[in-house]
């Protein structure tokens, strides 16, 4: 007989909202970023093409924006109707930055509007100073979201007696022991990702043949090269939240690496199966590489999942979510770099491989995999926490007997915005030709001042 549980139905539901939403909230954090690199670039070498790069990037921004505060909207809502106990909780302690990312957005938008309008009003240099607060804006706003998600993990600025929430420090809350890392990784992350993604598009533009050419390199270089940038910053970044993992969340890093006895010079596990005994078969062990990444040093000593007790241990199946993240960032890294190599090389007369092309396209998608896979590991290795140390996901959840409802609308929402993201950015670039438009711009005829 079916058994119906508000509580599994308000996981699947945040958690399907979480994962559309991720893709229009990381291509509002990055796209800003790349608009303004290709928009500079153009300005200083003199170049119109990246300054119709620029323009363009910034046509399918608009769309993208507009979908993502449908589904930050709807993230809001969520919160307050499936999980009514926690925003008790949170929404008292934590409700500052909440309440700036809306301010953080007004900001990105206004000046968003703003830097639409005037690309032909304006000389460049004053025109490329307006990107700016669009760029501060939609990262500010993902600061202040992810020090929410940090106060999750490490909460504080507050003391719980009774039930009831007492002594709340806004800003001590906000700046909580995870926010560093959370919000760095986040944002590194989140700029890698963009990059991938437009240089998967300059990637399919070179493999199809149509349109300019040139254009398409110098779009592929320019995203090729950030992409690399922040890909190796967020490997750092990466290092760095493994020491806050083995400090503050000993069992989030230990069921990642299914590390079941404290010990020091703790090998690392990459991939395997673990059995019914807990058993690892398959696996790839590194030797002292998980001390040196929770310590610094091989004799560092990891906290193993024995120390934990059963019913705190999160699900083991974390770990695949860790080795995938891990392994997407390796390969975008190799395969920028390896494509930067060859452009620099004597074969940089020559196109670039087909295959590799077919393998930067890959990448773009793959790397939005890295971002949910990332996401997953963080929600799902808290468990059963959704404030860690004071409130359990059960007792968070809402009792209505309504969720799957609102799960079945919800899809359908997700699946009628999906679609037409998709329909209306394919029509807005398929009615608006490279080639034309680098007539229009002039660029086949004078490549002068941009003016």
């Amino acid at each position: 007989m079916f058994h119906y549980d508000p509580v599994l139905y308000s996981r699947i539901l945040t958690e399907v909202t979480l994962a559309f939403h991720i893709i229009f909230a990381t291509i509002g954090v990055g796209v800003p970023v790349m608009i303004a690199l290709a928009e500079w670039t153009g300005i200083r070498k003199n170049d119109r093409y990246y300054t119709l790069l620029a323009r363009r990037w910034a046509r399918g921004f608009v769309i993208t924006v507009a979908i993502g505060v449908v589904t930050g909207t709807a993230i809001g809502l969520q919160l307050s109707l499936l999980w009514p106990s926690f925003m008790e909780i949170a929404g008292q302690a934590i409700a500052l930055p909440l309440f700036m990312e809306t301010f953080a957005f007004f900001v990105e938008a206004i000046f968003l509007g703003i830097y639409l309008y005037t690309w032909d009003r304006f000389k460049p240099k004053r025109h490329l100073m307006l990107l700016i607060p669009v760029a501060i804006g939609s990262s500010a706003s993902a600061f202040f979201i992810t020090t929410v998600n940090a106060f999750m993990n490490t909460p504080q600025g507050f003391t719980l007696e009774n039930g009831k929430i007492t002594n709340v420090d806004p800003i001590a809350a906000m700046f909580n022991p995870a926010t560093p890392t959370k919000v760095s990784h986040v944002l590194a992350s989140a700029y890698m990702t963009c990059a991938f993604i437009l240089a998967a598009i300059a990637a399919f533009s070179l493999l199809r043949r149509k349109g300019d050419r040139l254009y398409a390199k110098k779009a592929l270089k320019l995203t090729l090269t950030a992409g690399l940038v922040f890909a190796l910053a967020t490997a750092a970044i990466g290092d760095l939240s493994g020491k806050f993992l083995a400090a503050y969340q000993p069992e989030k890093l230990a069921a990642a690496e299914w590390h079941f006895e404290t010990q020091t010079k703790a090998p690392l596990v990459f991939g395997g199966i673990l059995t019914e005994d807990k058993e690892i078969k398959y696996g790839l062990k590194i030797p002292y590489a998980l001390s040196i990444l929770a310590g610094g040093t091989p004799g560092f000593e990891v906290k193993g999942l024995d120390q934990i007790p059963d019913e705190l241990e999160p699900p083991l199946y974390v770990h695949y979510f860790f080795d995938g993240m891990v392994t997407v960032g390796m390969f975008t890294i190799v395969i920028a770099a390896l494509y930067l190599w060859l452009s620099r090389s004597k074969r940089a007369s020559k196109p670039a491989p087909r295959w590799l092309l077919r393998v930067i396209v890959a990448c773009g998608p793959l790397s939005m995999l890295g971002i949910w896979l990332g996401w997953f590991y963080a929600e799902v290795g808290r468990q059963p926490w959704i404030l860690r140390g004071y409130m359990k996901v059960a007792e968070a959840a809402t009792t209505s007997a309504h969720v799957d409802t609102m799960l079945l609308l919800f899809c359908l929402l997700y699946l009628v915005l999906g679609l037409t993201a998709i329909k209306v950015l394919s029509k807005l670039f398929k009615n608006n030709d490279v080639a034309d438009e680098l007539i229009a711009f002039g660029v086949f005829e004078k490549r002068g001042p941009l003016e």
